[in-house]
């Protein structure tokens, strides 16, 4: 069985893994290419120790930004319902289409808190009515939040 060399990385290897990371890989791609290119270091004692000082920021890092996501879930939810004006046809049909960035202005509006427009995620809006609207703040928070259509 060939033996592998422990590396870490300095710089984003596609295929391999991200700068920071600890990798296992054969020697010769190890003495040919990663290190003479300086994408990779050998593994020491010191180094491991600042792999995981980085590790554990970065984990604090995520932490905080789902906390972030958290509160700023629940100042959403809070507000109740978020108003959004269109003009109306008959049959409280309305022109065009309620669309994310409105969301995201109604809710910049009300709450003076910028929300990506890209995370959000709006039903089918033909009438109006009110609307149940999610928005993703994180991978793992997801704000349910209502919208009323009215007539402008």
């Amino acid at each position: 069985m060939v033996k592998r060399v422990q590396l870490v990385l300095n710089q984003d290897v596609s295929k391999l893994g991200r700068a920071g990371d600890l990798v296992d890989v054969a020697p010769g791609y190890a003495r040919n290419y990663l290190i003479p290119k300086g994408l990779a270091v050998r593994t020491t004692p010191g180094i491991l120790k600042q792999v995981e000082r980085r590790r554990e920021l970065e984990r604090q890092r995520l932490a905080e930004l789902k906390q972030q996501a958290i509160d700023l879930k629940t100042a959403l939810e809070t507000v109740g319902t978020y108003r959004i004006a269109k003009q109306v046809g008959e049959n409280e049909a309305i022109f065009g289409t309620v669309t994310n960035q409105d969301v995201a202005d109604a809710i910049q509006e009300v709450t003076k808190q910028e929300v990506d427009r890209r995370g959000i995620t709006v039903p089918e809006v033909g009438k109006l009515g009110t609307y149940k609207v999610d928005i993703k703040l994180h991978p793992e928070v997801l704000a349910t939040v209502q919208i009323e259509v009215v007539a402008a």
